[in-house]
């Protein structure tokens, strides 16, 4: 099957959680880009697309930046490439959505006792399109992150205490401590809709690469779409598929 457009996660698969992208990662992406369309959907916000992705980008060529497709907060937005980096659609949610699922979170926090001493920036993050709860903080180090929650365990006790607060939401994982929150419908399957509706490609097309797609991680409803799914432990990992494609 040849592939048209290649959709990735971030945290995980193209970089260490909150991470730059690396070198290498960064001059495989731009032979793939050479051959391909290219397209990032994860749940950071477009500023954190900005210092983790497009900092570390090696790419100054315009016509192949044209081929790369930006879908930050779960594709809540979609970014792409004319001179400069463009926002093509946005959608927020209101602040009473976003004021209760914060207050849901802290209930939980209270619920289960978890106000932990040691943080890395803030546990919540209102990222307007969605909220993110972030265990050890959005800072956390890495090496923290990937031990704290390997089996998702403690997110599964916290998402079932928050959905007796906030049935109308979504509540997925992300990256190794998060908890993604978003309006009912608002994911990835979500996401991939939106990638074939603005891009038009059809889903026999596309090719999907993420280190969350098991029951819960917020790759997960890509399966749903149809369209073909690998799944990678790493960004290790992620550049042996990378190197199979070009």
């Amino acid at each position: 099957m040849t592939y048209n457009l290649i959709v990735f996660d971030l945290d995980g698969t193209l970089s260490l959680s909150k991470c730059p992208m690396d070198e290498e990662m960064s001059t495989l992406l731009k032979k793939l880009l050479e051959k391909k369309s290219v397209a990032v959907i994860s749940g950071g916000t477009y500023n954190q697309y900005k210092k983790q992705f497009l900092a570390t980008l090696n790419c100054d060529d315009k016509i192949l930046l044209k081929k790369l497709f930006l879908f930050p907060t779960c594709s809540t937005a979609f970014y792409k490439f004319e001179n400069e980096w463009e926002q093509i659609y946005n959608h927020d949610m209101k602040l009473e959505e976003r004021q209760k699922i914060i207050s849901a979170l802290q209930k939980m926090c209270d619920e289960i006792n978890y106000h932990p001493e040691v943080t890395y920036g803030d546990l919540i993050e209102d990222r307007i399109s969605q909220v993110t709860f972030s265990a050890l903080g959005q800072q956390a180090p890495v090496e923290l992150k990937s031990k704290w929650d390997p089996d998702c365990s403690k997110r599964i006790a916290m998402k079932k205490i928050l959905e007796k607060y906030i049935t109308e939401f979504d509540i997925n994982f992300g990256g190794g401590t998060s908890l993604d929150i978003t309006q009912k419908g608002i994911d990835k399957a979500y996401g991939m809709q939106q990638i074939m509706v603005n891009l038009g490609f059809k889903k026999e097309e596309i090719l999907f690469i993420g280190d969350k797609l098991q029951k819960g991680g917020n790759d997960f409803p890509v399966i749903q779409t149809g369209v073909k799914c690998i799944e990678v432990s790493s960004p290790e990992d992620t550049k042996k598929e990378i190197l199979k494609l070009i």
